[in-house]
């Protein structure tokens, strides 16, 4: 259930669009607390605000804050007629939004006409920290013409503006376009689905697209517990919309989870079970112990059957990522603290601008390469 609770407004933070990080006296206590400007309207210190407050009372993951749920004596002004696609559905919260596939958009007339992504490439990541290094990547190696989407799920965080990774990216000119789909929103453009998503992406003009969930993986210890089995569903829709599928593989040896050591559970199930439909997966030079057991795992989990494995040479992956200044973390983890997580995210980016300049491939991995 939600827990509520008034706080004031102590000092306002940074504001990017669509959000405001501000400081709120809550509980005898000054705390974190963001504030959706287009939900609840712009905020100012001194303002009452009524808070969530249910993350940060349980811990959870949710970067430590607060969300202003309404902020007292203010109306925030009727975003107008436009739309008829509601998100948050049937919840205090629901939203409309004026998505693609209504007659009513600008671009529907392209949208339908657009039948099939025509063997355009499309990333699949299953976590969020993935679409930086994937980005800059391609962007690097193809080139900044190259017209790279990014489409956003509803595996995590729902709001786009609360990611400051894709702030940043859009700032950087890394990527040119967000489509959010499901019940994310806030995007630049707006979709039902993971399908429709990323026909507007072709429709769209993208020459790639990035498909992942936003900030906040939902997770357990269990095979099926947890969001990041829609990397599987992803690959299924761009093989079914006639798209290149490349899956980004979460690996890692710095979590000190058993399950996510090496080749993370999540991309085992994901690729090896719930994908139904082959994909390529990039793969970064490892030696030793740390090749021989992500080859292990991808052997047991059935990926190396099912789709393609290959192996990309990453080594010029920091300094790419420092050329753009990107200091992004996963899991509050840099690139030096983690870097085959990392290396991986960028190995994928790499096929795919490889894909977009020759189109040819790699030669497929194996563990005595």
């Amino acid at each position: 259930m939600i827990r509520f609770r008034r706080g004031v407004v102590a000092t306002v933070g940074s504001r990017r669009p669509g959000l405001t990080e501000v400081t709120v006296k809550v509980g005898g206590r000054e705390e974190k607390a963001v504030n959706y400007d287009r939900l609840t309207g712009r905020v100012e210190a001194g303002d009452v605000v009524l808070l969530n407050t249910t993350a940060v009372a349980k811990g959870l993951g949710t970067g430590g804050f607060h969300f202003v749920a309404a902020v007292e004596g203010r109306i925030v002004p009727d975003p107008g007629p436009e739309g008829h696609i509601m998100k948050l559905r049937y919840t205090p919260f629901q939203i409309k939004v004026l998505a693609v596939e209504e007659e009513d958009h600008p671009g529907s007339a392209l949208y339908r006409s657009t039948r099939d992504l025509a063997g355009m490439p499309v990333v699949a990541a299953s976590l969020h920290s993935a679409v930086g290094p994937v980005a800059a990547a391609v962007k690097h190696l193809a080139g900044p013409g190259t017209r790279l989407f990014y489409l956003m799920t509803d595996g995590a965080a729902l709001p786009a503006w609360f990611s400051r990774l894709v702030h940043e990216l859009r700032e950087k000119k890394l990527i040119d376009g967000t489509v959010t789909c499901g019940h994310a929103f806030g995007g630049d453009y707006e979709a039902v689905n993971v399908y429709s998503g990323l026909l507007w992406a072709r429709a769209a003009g993208a020459d790639l697209a990035v498909a992942s969930m936003g900030p906040g993986i939902v997770g357990s210890s269990s095979e099926f517990g947890h969001t990041g089995l829609e990397q599987g569903e992803i690959v299924n829709a761009v093989n079914i919309l006639g798209g290149r599928a490349i899956a980004v593989p979460r690996i890692s040896f710095a979590d000190v989870r058993e399950r996510h050591r090496g080749l993370s559970h999540h991309t085992r199930t994901a690729l090896g079970r719930v994908a139904l439909a082959p994909c390529t997966v990039p793969i970064p030079a490892l030696r030793g112990k740390k090749k021989s057991l992500v080859h292990k795992q991808l052997t047991d989990s059935g990926i190396c059957k099912k789709h393609r494995v290959v192996e990309v040479n990453t080594a010029a992956m920091p300094e790419i990522m420092a050329s753009y200044g990107l200091m992004t973390t996963t899991m509050g983890r840099s690139f030096a603290e983690d870097p085959e997580f990392f290396h991986a995210a960028g190995a994928a980016g790499i096929y795919a601008a490889g894909l977009l300049q020759t189109g040819a491939d790699e030669f497929p991995y194996s563990a005595d390469s």
